[in-house]
C-alpha cells in the first residue's frame, strides 16, 4: 500500500477543498483535432490557431466583433404570428420555438444592432445557425426590412452576417414569402442611395442564398464558408456528374467571380471600416436616436 496516495493526498483534498474544473475548458477543431484552450480560442475569435479553420460563430458574438469598441445598441424586433399554419410534426412548431430560445436566449435566428464600424454609422443584422437552422421565417424577414428601414432613417450602410439552412419549413408559404420581402428592403437601401454589404459564413444555402445573401453591393466571404442553394448530392443527382473540388466553398465562389473577397474573420472589421470609408458613409454627429 502507498500510504502517501491512498492516505495523505485524499487527506489533503479533503482538508483544502476540492474544487471541480469545468468541462468547457478546452475546445477540440473540428478541422484538425487540436485541442484549444478557451481563452485563446476566444482572443482568436473562434479560429483555430492551428489549422486557421473559422469556427461558427452567434449572432451576439458577430455583433461584438464588428462595432467599434464591442458597443452597439440592439433594436427590438417586431413581433409576429408564432405558428401561423398550426404546424405539428415530431413536435408542434411553438414547442420548437421555446427550445430554440431557451437554448440560445434568442427570440428568433436573427439580431439587429446600430452603432460604428470604423467610426461610419451602420446597422448590422446578424444570424446564429443555432435557432432552428438559422432558417428563415416571418421574424427574420421583419428584421431584415426593420434593419433596412433604421439604415434608411441613419443614412447608414447595412451590414447582414448570414448563416442559414434556408427556408424554415414549420412556416411553409409565409417563410418563401420572405424572399421577396428581403429583396424589397434591400432595394429601399439601395434608392436611398446606402451600401449593401454581405458577409457570408458557414453554412448559407437555400431561400437566403436565393434572396438577400447574395445581392449585396460587396459580397465577402469567411474561408471555406459553404455557401450555395441546393446541397451537393442533389445537384449531382440532377445533373449526374461529378461536381469539382471544393464547389459551393467560399475559395471556389471567389474563383468563378461569386463573391468579391474571401477574409479571415480577424481581418472583417477593418476591412469594413475601410470599405464604409471609401464608400464615404457618413460620421455620426450625435448619438443614435
Amino acid at each position: 500500500m502507498n500510504w502517501l496516495s491512498e492516505f495523505v493526498r485524499p487527506r489533503i483534498r479533503t482538508l483544502l477543498g476540492r474544487k471541480e474544473a469545468p468541462d468547457n475548458l478546452w475546445h477540440q477543431c473540428s478541422a484538425c483535432q487540436q485541442m484549444i484552450f478557451h481563452r485563446e480560442l476566444e482572443n482568436n475569435l473562434k479560429v483555430c490557431p492551428h489549422c486557421g479553420h473559422h469556427m461558427r460563430a452567434t449572432a451576439a458574438e458577430r455583433l461584438a466583433w464588428t462595432f467599434d469598441g464591442g458597443a452597439f445598441q440592439r433594436i427590438d424586433l417586431p413581433k409576429v404570428p408564432a405558428d401561423p399554419l398550426k404546424f405539428h410534426d415530431r413536435k408542434k412548431y411553438p414547442d420548437r420555438l421555446a427550445d430554440a430560445r431557451r437554448k440560445t436566449g434568442m427570440e428568433d435566428a436573427v439580431l439587429v444592432a446600430h452603432g460604428t464600424v470604423g467610426g461610419h454609422r451602420a446597422v448590422v443584422a446578424a444570424m446564429d445557425f443555432r435557432f432552428m437552422g438559422g432558417s428563415m421565417g416571418a421574424a427574420m424577414g421583419e428584421a431584415l426590412v426593420t434593419a433596412a428601414r433604421l439604415a434608411v432613417l441613419q443614412k447608414a450602410a447595412l451590414i447582414v452576417f448570414t448563416a442559414s439552412g434556408g427556408a424554415r419549413m414549420q412556416e411553409g408559404p409565409v417563410s418563401l414569402m420572405q424572399m421577396p420581402r428581403t429583396t424589397i428592403a434591400v432595394q429601399m437601401v439601395r434608392e436611398a442611395g446606402l451600401p449593401y454589404i454581405v458577409v457570408l459564413t458557414d453554412p448559407t444555402t437555400g431561400g437566403v442564398t436565393a434572396s438577400f445573401a447574395m445581392l449585396g453591393d460587396i459580397q465577402i466571404a469567411e474561408p471555406n464558408a459553404l455557401i450555395g442553394f441546393a446541397g451537393a448530392r442533389v445537384i449531382e443527382e440532377t445533373i449526374r456528374e461529378k461536381l469539382p473540388e471544393g464547389f459551393q466553398r467560399a475559395e471556389y465562389l471567389l474563383e468563378h467571380g461569386m463573391v468579391d473577397m474571401v477574409l479571415a474573420r480577424g481581418e472583417l472589421a477593418a476591412t469594413l471600416g475601410r470599405l464604409l470609408g471609401l464608400l464615404k458613409v457618413g460620421r455620426p454627429d450625435a448619438e443614435a436616436a
